[in-house]
């Protein structure tokens, strides 16, 4: 635990908390009916982005092996994140979102700034909460890369399931099984992603992910 208390990791794990903060700022605003003023919801979502991001800059490197941060991943693995999202995109697209955008109210975003709005906080705040930290606290509490890399994967389909039942109308059983496969397939390919080039390659994939939910494409 003396790694989370690294002057090292807590200057970039605040550093990083802050842009996730700033990320997440358009949404926050944009949400209807918030239970908490503006200032407040930013305010936890930083302090919980420090404890996230400081997971990763303790444990990432040091149990995995990886840098946590690559800014030239390569032609084969940035080709291999495009395709990724790509697939996503596409297997989304034709299989789950027709269903999606009739049972679940506001599942696409209505205008160009509320789809901003939302890749923003999934590239700020849920790609940590997902993929970076639990894989980091991972690696660090089981010492082995693939099993983190197992239960990152797991995590992601835990948090999609208590995330469905919160849904005031019940899914399908067959949609809500796709969504699940989805999710693994999905964190799968980005857990993989991850650790061969860094943070920057999850992200591609998944804003060529979010691409399919533009406005323009859904009216």
């Amino acid at each position: 635990m003396r790694d989370l208390a690294r002057a090292e990791t807590l200057k970039w794990a605040f550093v990083a908390a802050a842009v996730s903060a700033a990320l997440c700022f358009p949404r926050v605003l944009l949400w209807q009916g918030a239970p908490l003023p503006v200032w407040r919801l930013e305010s936890i979502l930083f302090l919980g982005s420090v404890v996230l991001w400081a997971f990763v800059f303790a444990w990432h490197h040091k149990y995995s092996g990886r840098p946590a941060f690559v800014l030239r991943p390569g032609w084969l693995p940035f080709i291999a994140a495009t395709l990724a999202g790509l697939l996503c995109a596409a297997g989304r697209r034709l299989l789950l979102d027709p269903a999606l955008r009739t049972l679940i109210p506001g599942y696409c975003p209505a205008t160009g700034t509320e789809w901003v709005a939302m890749l923003c906080f999934s590239l700020g705040f849920a790609q940590v909460m997902l993929l970076f930290a639990p894989y980091a606290w991972s690696a660090r509490l089981l010492r082995s890369p693939g099993l983190a890399a197992g239960v990152t994967v797991l995590f992601g389909a835990f948090v999609l399931t208590l995330k469905v039942d919160s849904q005031e109308i019940a899914l399908p059983t067959p949609l809500f099984a796709a969504l699940v496969l989805d999710r693994i397939i999905a964190g799968s390919l980005a857990v993989l992603l991850y650790l061969r080039g860094g943070i920057l390659l999850p992200s591609w994939m998944l804003f060529l992910a979010e691409v399919r939910l533009l406005p323009a494409w859904n009216g």
